[in-house]
């Protein structure tokens, strides 16, 4: 008889930003299938999830990787449900309108490494600041690189789990890492940003490091993080029409506040017409422009106006399935 571990994934009801919890369960002779996983339950009332007299939530499994960190381990990424197996209020990646997966997404999910001695993203010097940014984007060598280890590591085993990494790099201020992941079908990309967020976050326990997720956790002249959302359907990837894009970047003006009520918090200090942004009550959008609301990338041009489109708005702190969902929602409305 073979004994597995399997991490139940979820997220909790702490608002305005939701936290990762995890617990695991010992099952026999386990087959690796997502359909083999039984649903669980937990002590929502830890969690803000229900009250004391009535606590049981129920964890329904979505998606399953195997753990590169656990000898017959398994990441099981999973949805709240309520006692009565409904979708529970916290949880967004049931608020998605994508079953037939026609919407791809890659996320650009930056963060800062934190050391937990000194509360300070590595590089930065207690009592002082660093050099100015400029040096340190993409930057190989000591004297403008800190964190690559623990970098390295993340990328390993998230590709050892199956996860869709495509990329990864330093990013502007010192200690800050961005990695990127592809997806198609909307619930699968934010599956597995949080499963690479959950692989980020234990990695860091042996290194006496925190991850950053706030927007702008050094303020000055230093670029936030952001988790920006590449996304395309059907229409997008064979449009070949300038004026469908415009209509559908044009679907997103009107809506600008619902999209930013979802797009994280604390996110108006990083939205502030600065480093590479659109000012948080603005919106605009036009071609290879980092400071729009909406980039149209000039990939998208070359290839006659078939591709995909940047929304450069969302926080590094923000919940990848609800901000799908919005952007979902308001692609559908686009008359095109």
């Amino acid at each position: 008889m073979t004994k597995s571990k399997l991490e139940y994934i979820w997220l909790d009801g702490y608002q305005p930003t939701q936290e990762l919890r995890s617990k695991t369960k010992i099952v026999n002779d386990f087959d690796g299938k997502l359909e083999s996983c039984p649903m669980w339950s937990f002590d929502g009332s830890s969690t803000l999830q229900a009250e004391g007299g009535s606590s049981d939530c129920l964890l329904k499994p979505v998606a399953i990787y195997p753990d590169p960190d656990r000898e017959n381990g398994w990441l099981v990424m999973t949805e709240v449900l309520t006692a009565e197996g409904e979708p529970h209020p916290s949880n967004g990646r049931a608020q998605i309108d994508d079953d037939d997966n026609d919407f791809w997404f890659g996320f650009e999910q930056e963060y800062f490494i934190m050391d937990a001695k000194t509360d300070l993203p590595l590089g930065f010097p207690r009592g002082g600041f660093p050099g100015p940014q400029g040096q340190y984007y993409c930057s190989v060598g000591g004297r403008y690189t800190w964190g690559r280890s623990l970098v390295e590591e993340h990328l390993n085993l998230c590709l050892k789990a199956g996860i869709n990494v495509e990329g990864i790099n330093q990013e502007v201020a010192p200690g800050q890492w961005e990695f990127q992941n592809f997806a198609k079908g909307a619930k699968k990309a934010g599956d597995e940003i949080w499963i690479a967020r959950y692989l980020l976050n234990r990695l860091t326990e042996k290194y006496g490091y925190y991850i950053e997720l706030h927007p702008k956790p050094v303020q000055g002249d230093w670029n936030g993080s952001g988790m920006h959302a590449n996304f395309s359907n059907s229409i997008m990837r064979t449009a070949g029409s300038k004026e469908t894009y415009d209509k559908i970047c044009e679907a997103f003006r009107p809506v600008t506040e619902h999209h930013i009520e979802v797009y994280g918090a604390h996110n108006d200090q990083r939205l502030t017409g600065q480093h590479e942004t659109q000012s948080i009550d603005q919106f605009s959008y036009g071609i290879s422009d980092r400071g729009a609301s909406i980039r149209i990338p000039i990939a998208t041009v070359e290839s006659g106006w078939k591709g995909y489109l940047e929304d450069r708005r969302p926080a590094s702190n923000a919940d990848p399935y609800k901000v799908a969902a919005r952007i979902i929602k308001t692609v559908k409305t686009a008359v095109v």
